[in-house]
């Protein structure tokens, strides 16, 4: 890492919306207090790092009720009771079982309540469920909005199909979208979406929707050396590989990112991609060597 504990670097931000900005880089959960399942063994770690990230600056945290089996949202909710709530900017989601309208409610409620708020900034499908109407999950979440409960409505893991579905049942618009995305998971995702590069973000970048990129270090893959021009960028601008791929996801229009790390190390080295931009020359490099 260079130095990055002497760095006092400046948080940057992109318009979500007309009047409301968001984080380039924010905190992403998973897996902080359990997969799937709740796990209270990392507790003490874990608040620690999130009340770390929020202190450097990204005071975008991401969350869902799946993680944990709600206590992510447990832990974050330990952690923003002692800041002030209108510097942060909270999202979780409803898992794809909870669609149905009554559902949705009781869902955002109970997140609302474990995470010790009263409002949710952006509340995000977390994956689509063909099971469900898309139409009465809107309805739903346009009633939360009507209400105060959350801000904003974002959807997660959605083709431009659903998230034009979505919108059609929507009195509220969609304002974000996110996605698997990095150097390393380009057009093909996961079982859930692809065609990210071809389609989803040209669509939601021409139509004003926010891509919120996790994995964005492809679980680690891109932190190590190894990619050849990786290292050459590195050594270059005398940064990480880490520090690279994020800066390359940042530099795109519309594109922010959620890493999740509970070392402190690592947060530190993440805000480390801020502050700087690769050339246009290196970013089109990056494009071409990981097609």
């Amino acid at each position: 890492m260079n130095n990055t504990e002497k760095l006092k670097i400046k948080m940057e931000f992109k318009s979500l919306t007309s009047d409301t900005k968001i984080p380039v880089l924010g905190l992403g959960t998973w897996s902080m207090g359990g997969g799937r399942v709740r796990d209270t063994t990392y507790d003490e770690e874990n608040i620690y790092a999130i009340k770390t990230a929020i202190e450097l600056g990204m005071t975008h945290i991401d969350t869902a009720e799946m993680y944990g089996d709600g206590h992510a949202e447990e832990l974050v909710g330990e952690v923003i009771k002692d800041f002030d709530r209108e510097a942060l900017f909270i999202t979780t989601k409803v898992s794809p079982e909870n669609l149905r309208y009554d559902d949705v409610i009781a869902s955002a409620k109970r997140s609302l309540k474990r995470l010790k708020t009263e409002y949710i900034d952006l509340y995000l499908i977390h994956i689509p469920n063909p099971q469900i109407p898309l139409q009465e999950t809107m309805k739903a979440l346009n009633f939360l909005h009507k209400e105060g409960l959350i801000r904003f409505i974002g959807v997660s893991n959605f083709s431009v199909k659903q998230i034009k579905e979505a919108q059609e049942n929507s009195q509220n618009k969609i304002v974000a979208n996110q996605i698997e995305y990095s150097l390393l998971v380009r057009n093909k995702g996961n079982e859930y979406i692809n065609n990210m590069e071809s389609e989803v973000i040209p669509y939601c970048q021409e139509n004003d929707i926010m891509v919120i990129a996790y994995r964005p270090l492809a679980k680690g893959k891109l932190t190590r050396p190894g990619f050849k021009i990786l290292d050459k960028l590195a050594k270059k601008y005398n940064k990480t590989q880490a520090q690279i791929a994020i800066n390359w996801l940042i530099s795109k229009k519309k594109i922010i990112t959620i890493p999740k790390s509970t070392r402190i190390e690592h947060l530190k080295e993440n805000i480390g991609a801020l502050g700087w931009r690769l050339t246009s020359e290196d970013m089109r490099m990056l494009d071409k060597e990981f097609k």
